[in-house]
């Protein structure tokens, strides 16, 4: 009986450990299972991000694959491009063996030919140049980039110009002078500094659309005017000069947008006249025309071409615009049709350079209000002709009536023999004749001097018969039947991306009266691209 007491006492504690143990067991067992129902969750959130990251390197090395290999097309296109200027500036077989009467004389006195030697050493220091300038452009594509709002590639460039411009006579245009006039105040000469011509350009190219490679450009300048505040002439305001959309084939181009007139598309040679081409008062048809042209190419033979185009254009006449904020139409735009133009060249690889001979026309139609309407036509010729390694002669000639949208005829399309707004008044294309011809020595290739004069001479006899002028409102102003120029410049490069230039500008405008005004325009130029 003693024996037994202690295990009845302790029958109550053995039940309560057999009930509190299963319970301790089962919250030890509880917790583990909900620990691991997080970190199941938490896995499953990590997994899933790491899934976006994916798919994001994903799209980006698509993207990084196809743009390296646009790279190294065009890599593979620079390095053929160097290639065929390095075997068309190589001498060949027959000069090397055979040199020239002055070669012969030159090794006749000195023993060698000393000028082939010092050419071959300009040719390749110059190729050399370009191919750094053009491997160091490639390779750094990804750190030089320009970013834009899609995925094609965008390029930026430009030119920062400084002119220096000294005058003797009164111009019209201080730093860009076109016409001459009497002094005012007994004041003509003057002298300052401008950096309204330097430039800024953007360009694009975008995907292949129907097999056509396509891109787009645009280009700013400075020379858009003046703000009407103290010091405002330093201040020039930007303008649009260019801009066009591009779809090439392998023979044929569309190009639609603003741009230099496709008939007559040449210019003198002048870093003192990049916001107006030279003699754009003296024989130069040119203006910033929108337009749509085609280009059609045909390959006659190796070393020859030729080239159709074909287009429409905005129908200017020349008038100023009747207010600076609407865009009211002008004579040609109320016609309501454009002007017509065609131009087809032959081109001849002579000496290493490309000599070509262009015709073209063009053909608008002028609504001058009252029903007068007027025809408005050009017939042009251009050439491009090598004398020589070292030499070459450029120029345009025209002939045509109320063209003063492009400039023909001192800007000047329909003259009247009283005021315009009488319905009595007649009217009349201005008929003019005109063109510019240049002659280029190219030094070395770093090193060119041309010469170049122009003249664009309205009919006399039209402007003594019609001498009112609708851009005048029926003001009798001393009308211009001729104005001349003539020009000399030296340009020098010593790298590819400056520039140094020193022009002489002589200009000559006659009245009705045969009287003449004159001007003499010196301008120095130092500029870089970039």
């Amino acid at each position: 009986m003693l024996v037994q007491r202690p295990f009845v006492w302790m029958i109550p504690i053995l039940l309560l450990i057999a009930v509190c143990v299963p319970q301790r067991g089962a919250a030890q067992q509880g917790q583990p299972a909900q620990t691991s129902a997080m970190q199941d969750s938490s896995l499953a959130d990590t997994v899933k991000q790491l899934q976006q990251q994916i798919n994001e390197l994903r799209s980006i090395v698509s993207e990084l694959r196809s743009e390296s290999e646009q790279y190294r097309s065009e890599t593979r296109l620079l390095r053929e491009e160097l290639h065929s200027a390095v075997t068309q500036m190589s001498p060949s077989p027959r000069t090397s063996q055979e040199p020239n009467p002055g070669e012969q004389a030159a090794v006749g006195e000195t023993g060698a030919p000393p000028s082939e030697g010092s050419d071959s050493k300009d040719r390749i220091a110059k190729l050399e140049e370009e191919y750094d300038l053009l491997s160091g452009k490639i390779d750094d594509q990804y750190q030089t980039k320009v970013e834009s709002g899609s995925k094609y590639r965008l390029r930026l460039s430009g030119m920062a110009l400084l002119n220096l411009f000294s005058n003797r006579g009164a111009v019209d245009n201080a730093d860009l002078p076109g016409l001459v006039d009497a002094p005012a105040l007994g004041r003509a000469n003057s002298t300052g500094l401008s950096l309204r011509q330097s430039l800024i350009g953007l360009e694009v190219f975008g995907p292949q659309i129907g097999g056509a490679r396509t891109r787009g450009e645009v280009q700013f300048d400075f020379a858009g005017g003046f703000q009407t505040i103290p010091n405002g002439v330093t201040f020039g305001l930007m303008r649009l000069r260019t801009g066009t959309l591009h779809f090439d084939w392998a023979h044929t181009s569309v190009v639609a947008g603003q741009d230099a007139p496709f008939f007559s598309a040449l210019s003198p040679t002048s870093f003192a006249t990049v916001a107006e081409p030279a003699f754009a008062y003296a024989g130069n048809l040119w203006t910033w025309i929108p337009q749509i042209r085609v280009e059609h190419r045909v390959t006659v033979s190796e070393n020859s071409s030729i080239i159709l185009q074909a287009g429409i254009l905005d129908g200017l006449d020349g008038e100023p615009p009747a207010s600076t904020y609407l865009r009211t139409p002008q004579a040609g735009e109320f016609s309501r049709q454009p002007g017509y133009a065609t131009r087809l060249a032959w081109s001849h690889q002579l000496f290493g350079q490309a000599m070509t001979f262009g015709a073209g026309g063009y053909y608008s139609r002028q609504n001058w209000g009252l029903g007068r309407n007027i025809d408005g036509w050009a017939g042009t010729l251009d050439w491009t002709a090598p004398l020589g390694k070292w030499l070459s002669l450029t120029g345009e000639f025209y002939r045509g009536r109320a063209l003063g949208g492009l400039g023909g005829g001192l800007y000047h399309s329909a003259i009247f023999n009283g005021y315009p707004g009488n319905p009595a008044t007649q009217i009349r294309g201005l008929d003019s004749i005109g063109g510019w011809s240049q002659l280029k020595f190219r030094a070395s290739s770093k090193l060119e001097f041309n010469a170049a004069a122009g003249q664009d001479n309205p009919f006399a006899g039209e402007v003594r018969a019609f001498p009112y002028s609708a851009y005048t409102a029926g003001v009798l102003s001393d009308p211009l039947t001729r104005n001349q120029s003539e020009l000399f410049n030296v340009i020098y490069r010593p790298r590819s991306d400056l520039i140094f230039s020193a022009e002489y500008r002589h200009i000559g405008t006659y009245e009705l009266g045969n009287t003449r005004y004159t001007a003499d325009h010196i301008n120095l130029v130092m500029g870089i691209l970039f």
